[in-house]
């Protein structure tokens, strides 16, 4: 049995755990000579894009959902400074980044605990 709200927690997880390994790359980086920093789509512009997450079409003349599949990795920003050397990576930007991703990954992984204790408590296993 599929459980919506653990479904999405899921895949608010995995993205979250992508976010953080591109924001890792960028800081690794920030060294190398013309690296350009990376990004993940925003989690609601990702989600839209996958299949089965638009709304449904219910008259044949509504507008038909716009196709999801696509890149995961939103296209790079214009930097707001460079280094001499083109390196574009800002430490205070990517630090900044990792602590927001890091702090929604604990917020859902918190409502999951709490939908597996509900769950247990309905089941009489708490």
């Amino acid at each position: 049995m599929k459980i919506a709200v653990l479904e999405m927690a899921e895949k608010r997880l995995a993205w979250a755990d992508r976010r953080q390994q591109v924001l890792a790359q960028n800081i690794a980086n920030a060294n190398t000579p013309k690296f350009q920093p990376r990004d993940t789509l925003p989690f609601a512009a990702m989600l839209a894009r996958q299949p089965g997450n638009s709304l449904a079409r219910t008259q044949p003349n509504h507008l038909a959902p716009l196709s999801g599949a696509g890149q995961e990795l939103a296209p790079p920003a214009k930097p707001r400074e460079r280094a001499p050397d083109g390196n574009a990576v800002s430490l205070d930007d990517e630090l900044t980044k990792v602590a927001d991703t890091e702090t929604a990954q604990e917020l859902v992984t918190g409502l999951y605990k709490k939908y597996l204790g509900l769950f247990r408590m309905a089941l009489g296993r708490s």
